[in-house]
């Protein structure tokens, strides 16, 4: 019977938790042996004695109980301290952003570790139940508004009183992917007048149907790619994009951005020269902070104010909602750890396109072509 070990999580900030109690129990049910670490679950509000009671047995932080695991489950990547704790050829799976981990990646190599990206998913109808990215982008586009409004020093809705008719904020959302679509349903929600730009035509579509309205760029062709990824524009476009998308963020009260380029920087969308155009006291929330900003005035980690505009470019916004963000990503673990377990087992089935396609690291190889792009070789010990 296979084990599997579901940590507490110590990086800085990090509130979920990559197991829920239902998880567990389904876990339980498929016949494997499921460990959690005490309080793993504390700033997800799943207590102890719930994860015991749906079949997990605690556990301490022990060294041993990483050894002893046949899967290590997680949110965040491991530290290198952390790594360690891992038997050589042992399994671990969490989101790990390749561009950001070339050290822990590295020591998975060297070790034999096999290691699955949550955030490496491929993009197919199949694996859709498995995708971290859009679940995580589901809350982090909700979030963004929320800030946006809680910053903001005017109501977001059309107001009709006895006083006057107070106008509805206007609200740009640059990327209508996962994050961007829940950021303009969220916005209309809360009653604002939205716009939204992004380089896919195949967005235009959706936008719409959420009553916003799309931003229209001359000579605009698809650019999306096989993966359902946006592909990284030439400057030509995107000096057209801003010509265009400036127009409309001079009058906005609030900007929100979501444009990103896997294992590449963010593309920078709204420059200094437009932050200065927006009217004092309108908000900018940057999804796009951890990989250094679509705002040329982000700064990673911080809340700032820049011409009379707030700039949000606050990192993992999923951690402070971490009760759903942790109920949506243990279903993606819990989809993709099924694909492997046989029998009470966990099997590394390498020719389904799921786990082969997420799969980063295995018997002492870089797999996945992205991160291997990293080290400049086949991914191979050299």
């Amino acid at each position: 019977m296979a084990t599997v070990l579901v940590p507490k999580e110590t990086r800085d900030g990090e509130t979920r938790v990559a197991a829920s109690t239902d998880s567990v129990k389904r876990f339980v049910k498929a016949g494997l042996t499921v460990q959690v670490e005490r309080g793993a679950g504390e700033n997800a509000r799943v207590s102890d004695e719930n994860y015991q009671a749906a079949g997990a047995v605690l556990v301490d932080a022990e060294p041993s109980c990483w050894a002893a695991a046949d899967l290590v489950v997680k949110v965040s990547p491991p530290t290198l301290e952390e790594a360690a704790k891992l038997k050589d050829g042992g399994r671990v799976l969490s989101i790990v952003i390749p561009a950001y981990e070339k050290e822990l990646i590295e020591f998975y190599r060297d070790h034999k570790i096999t290691c699955y990206a949550m955030d490496l998913i491929p993009r197919i109808s199949r694996a859709q139940s498995m995708d971290v990215l859009s679940s995580q982008a589901t809350v982090s586009g909700y979030k963004s508004v929320l800030l946006a409004a809680s910053y903001l020093e005017k109501f977001c809705p059309l107001l009709m009183t006895a006083a006057g008719t107070v106008p509805p904020a206007k609200c740009v959302v640059f990327g209508a992917g996962v994050a961007g679509l829940q950021a303009i349903a969220t916005a209309k929600r809360l009653g604002c007048k939205v716009e939204a730009t992004d380089i896919r035509l195949a967005a235009k579509e959706q936008i719409e149907s959420l009553g916003a309205k799309f931003i229209d760029v001359p000579g605009m062709e698809d650019m999306e790619d096989e993966h359902g990824y946006a592909k990284e524009v030439t400057p030509e476009f995107l000096a057209q994009q801003r010509i265009e998308v400036a127009k409309r963020v001079a009058e906005a009260d609030i900007v929100i951005t979501t444009a990103l380029v896997p294992g590449r920087p963010a593309p920078k969308l709204v420059s200094e020269e437009m932050v200065k155009s927006m009217p004092a006291g309108a908000v900018i929330v940057d999804l796009a902070a951890e990989a250094g900003g679509n705002c040329a005035l982000t700064e990673p980690g911080q809340i700032v104010s820049k011409h009379g505009v707030t700039i949000i470019g606050l990192t993992n916004l999923p951690a402070t909602m971490p009760v759903h963000a942790s109920e949506l990503y243990s279903k993606n673990v819990l989809n993709l750890v099924n694909l492997m377990i046989d029998e009470g087992n966990l099997v590394d089935k390498l020719e389904d396109e799921c786990l082969a396609g997420c799969l980063l690291t295995h018997e002492g190889e870089v797999k996945h072509d992205r991160a291997k792009a990293l080290f400049g070789t086949e991914g191979a010990k050299s």
